[in-house]
């Protein structure tokens, strides 16, 4: 089975800093995609921010572009969701996201982590 824990949430002041992680762990042969997603209440989950297949990264707006960094360690399969200018409109539910092959299995499934809450608020 593949897994993915995210960690880092909870309340966060305006001011302060953000950072989530993400583990993806499992019998994997190989991980072709991984990324942020967001669920504020009321609203439909949106897509933060991912790296595609080809390493390449896209935000799923300017704001978030403006203010977040997404990076990855692929040696551990760990992903990383950074801001130092986080906002009330931030607050959300994080999900991690991965498409992933796994070992001894033919073709390649979505998987996502249980949610880490976000807050933001003074």
């Amino acid at each position: 089975q593949v897994q993915l824990v995210e960690s880092g949430g909870g309340l966060v002041q305006p001011g302060g800093s953000l950072n989530l992680s993400c583990v993806v762990s499992g019998t994997i042969y190989a991980v072709y995609q991984m990324g942020w997603f967001r669920q504020a209440p009321g609203k439909q989950r949106e897509s933060v921010a991912n790296f595609t297949h080809h390493s390449e990264i896209s935000y799923g707006s300017d704001s978030v572009k403006d203010r977040f960094t997404i990076s990855r360690d692929s040696a551990k399969n760990t992903l990383i969701l950074q801001t130092s200018s986080p906002k009330p409109e931030d607050t959300a539910v994080y999900y991690c996201y991965s498409r992933v092959r796994v070992r001894f299995e033919e073709g390649a499934g979505d998987y996502w982590g249980p949610g880490t809450q976000v807050t933001v608020s003074s």
